[in-house]
């Protein structure tokens, strides 16, 4: 018997080269009667099956020894549920056959994904469990619109595109498949066809799971539960909250080395990272990019599975019990995002369906010179959709805090790290990219809108004006704003000989001229303990006890200065050596016996730092408004010492003295607002934390008015330190 095809539409189905497979494959009207096709290569037989009685119905004709099976079924008029009795060699398994079924995409998905509105497209997009017409399986969808064929490939199927070619939906450029009965964990990917005839196989933008590197397979994975928002995490959030983060790369934070120096899993996180960073009272934790990336050395920062946690600590269920159990210890979770650029592996995204889908076509607009990675092209609305689905995916699906935005200024400029006429300027001859500014409102505005909880913070080092101020007036719509300016300025000025700080006394006060221009967090980052710099320890100058008293005076300005507090992993214990993003942190410097007293009392030191935060507002609560701050001694050049108040409404006042030289200050005159006894709350020269124990036990006031105040204290300012008083 002959087949009721054309050889050249046959031929074409072996080539996996036939654009609509499902227009001929599987149950169709042909001349008055129903055929059902199959395309098995390898198979031996095929027979039709009625899936409801279980009786086999029709054994179909091998047509082309290829393996092309086809046949009538008789006394059949109307279509029929059936399965496939597939001979392989000398075994027969019965098998759903995926060119039965119906699409599984709605009419509204596919509108909205066409518009490019859908705003959970990770919803419908990538690989889902459902049942149609009462089967279990996997539906596979993927956005492709210029592919000429698009197969999935897998353990399945041999990874052979030629028996799983999905169906078009041109409305939108998504292609989809329904194939029942599939286990989870199955690797996979998608094989596309481009309109050249070249052959790509590609992971899925919209994987939940990806194999471990350095295979780029994808997995079948249950999308997470969804989570309602939580009042708790709001409240936590806000702006007069005390938000105290540790910033931490998960593959150093702590490794086993009598286990070939491995990582620890989330799960292992969880019992020992996460009970470790609330004892030491921080209140977030900030997590390096944890989408799935190829490269380790690029710390998370050059990520291809956006909505897939990386499989090197474990399976998003076991990081989302890490985040259940931070939230449980009263610790935020924020995720470090990459939205801005995108490296550029031939199994990602890069010339996705032959076509520069997700990125720019012109290098001048889609090459990132500095990172070699490729720069999302925003004005497109299904790239847009994907990125803020993304953000919505880690906040609903997993209960994520917040999100640190990366090198947000890249983004916000076309000019930014290039040389005239290597960018394109934008539709008004400016600089600024538009569609990048334009993305990012959007985002923020969605995130507010349907999470209100949660956050994002833009790690963003220019003066672009309301990077943390509402989209309605004018702003980018972030909560918070790294302050990249006060750490340059006051990380510069500690580097210098305590001799010549006098010389640079406005480092350490010219970030409160701008300090409420925007809701900034004062970030000691990952950045700044990596390619050459050095620890923050060994950037402070002198001898070791200098070194350690300079870097606690420090932490005490900086816990005590207006804005949210950053503390990248190792500054806690003051490690001496650079971070190494291949090696633990060095905990054995918290042993007395190895690393001495004074790791141990910045250890202690920045326990009570955080402590004190908490518990005193007026440390917190107006970190944004200008009645928080007042100065005290802002002019001391000569001897480099720094007073300021914090203030809060319905909470005492705190005084902060910091004394920036070797040089104790007994006798030091200071204004106070109110009479009475005023005692330390934190001394960073305590000998509880290393120091020489120089300082005030209690300073009653004295009716001598002093910078400003109607009252003042006669204080000893301890060197090398910073001092926290209170009315007691």
């Amino acid at each position: 018997m002959s087949h009721t095809l054309p050889q050249p539409t046959v031929d074409a189905l072996f080539r996996a080269d036939h654009a609509d497979p499902f227009a001929i494959l599987g149950l169709h009207e042909h001349e008055g009667r129903l055929v059902v096709r199959s395309l098995q290569p390898g198979a031996s037989a095929v027979a039709v099956v009625d899936a409801a009685s279980g009786k086999r119905l029709a054994q179909l004709t091998q047509t082309d020894s290829r393996g092309y099976f086809e046949g009538a079924i008789p006394r059949r008029k109307q279509r029929f549920a059936y399965r496939l009795a597939i001979t392989w060699g000398e075994q027969e398994v019965e098998h759903e056959d995926p060119y039965r079924f119906p699409p599984a995409l709605g009419e509204q998905d596919l509108w909205l994904l066409a518009e490019g509105t859908h705003l959970r497209p990770y919803e419908r997009l990538g690989a889902h469990w459902r049942e149609l017409e009462g089967i279990g399986g996997v539906a596979f969808a993927v956005w492709a619109p210029n592919a000429r064929r698009v197969s999935v490939v897998g353990d399945f199927n041999q990874w052979d595109g030629r028996r799983h070619t999905m169906r078009l939906h041109r409305s939108c450029g998504v292609w989809e498949i329904f194939i029942p009965n599939l286990p989870p964990q199955l690797q996979y990917k998608f094989e596309i066809a481009d309109r050249h005839g070249a052959i790509y196989q590609k992971a899925d933008p919209y994987a939940f799971a990806c194999e471990m590197r350095p295979g780029t397979a994808s997995k079948i994975a249950g999308m997470p539960d969804w989570i309602a928002p939580s009042e708790n995490r709001r409240r936590a959030n806000a702006f007069d909250a005390p938000i105290s983060i540790y910033e931490v790369h998960l593959g150093s934070w702590r490794r086993v080395p009598e286990d070939g120096n491995r990582w620890l899993s989330y799960r292992e996180l969880a019992d020992t990272l996460v009970p470790y960073a609330a004892d030491l009272g921080f209140t977030h934790l900030e997590l390096l990019p944890i989408s799935e990336h190829p490269f380790d050395g690029s710390w998370g920062y050059q990520p291809l599975g956006l909505y897939a946690p990386t499989s090197r600590f474990g399976s998003p269920a076991d990081f989302r019990y890490f985040i259940e159990k931070a939230h449980a210890a009263g610790l935020g979770v924020l995720l470090d995002w990459v939205p801005g650029h995108f490296p550029s592996d031939p199994f990602g995204l890069a010339y996705f369906d032959g076509s520069h889908l997700f990125e720019h076509a012109d290098p001048r607009e889609g090459f990132h010179q500095d990172w070699n990675t490729l720069i999302y092209n925003f004005g497109r609305n299904e790239v847009r959709n994907f990125l803020i689905g993304n953000a919505l995916y880690w906040i609903e699906r997993f209960g994520i805090d917040g999100l640190r935005v990366d090198a947000v200024a890249s983004m916000l400029y076309r000019d930014y790290s290039r040389r005239e006429g290597e960018w394109i300027p934008n539709e008004h001859g400016g600089r600024e990219n538009l569609e990048a500014i334009s993305f990012l409102r959007r985002a923020n505005q969605v995130i507010g809108v349907e999470r209100g909880e949660a956050i994002t913070l833009a790690e963003e080092s220019t003066a672009f004006p309301g990077v943390s101020r509402p989209p309605e007036m004018g702003g980018l719509g972030f909560h918070y704003k790294w302050n990249m300016g006060w750490m340059h300025d006051t990380l510069g000025y500690m580097q210098k000989d305590p001799v010549h700080r006098r010389y640079h006394h406005n480092q350490m006060t010219f970030g409160m001229a701008y300090a409420y221009t925007e809701n900034f967090v004062l970030p000691l980052s990952h950045d700044e303990v990596v390619h050459g710099k050095g620890s923050l320890l060994s950037r402070m100058p002198g001898d070791s006890w200098q070194q350690f008293a300079n870097l606690r005076a420090y932490y005490g300005f900086m816990w005590a200065h207006p804005g949210k507090k950053l503390l990248f992993m190792g500054g806690e214990f003051a490690q001496g050596r650079e971070w190494n993003h291949d090696a633990s942190l060095d905990w054995h410097l918290l042993d007395p016996a190895q690393g001495g007293p004074w790791h141990v009392g910045v250890h202690a030191l920045v326990r009570d730092l955080n402590r004190n935060y908490k518990t005193e507002r007026a440390l917190h609560a107006q970190d944004f408004d200008l009645a928080g701050f007042q100065w005290l001694v802002v002019d001391d050049h000569e001897h480099s010492v720094f007073a300021f108040l914090r203030r809060a409404p319905d909470s005492e006042a705190v005084i902060v003295v910091s004394n920036f030289t070797p040089v104790p200050r007994p006798g030091y005159r200071l204004g106070v607002p109110e009479p009475g006894r005023y005692v330390e709350l934190v001394n960073t020269d305590s000998t509880y934390y290393g120091g020489s124990n120089t300082g005030n036990v209690a300073c009653d006031s004295e009716p001598v008015p002093a910078q400003g105040q109607p009252h003042s204290i006669v204080v000893t300012i301890p060197p090398l330190a910073t001092v926290y008083l209170r009315r007691g």
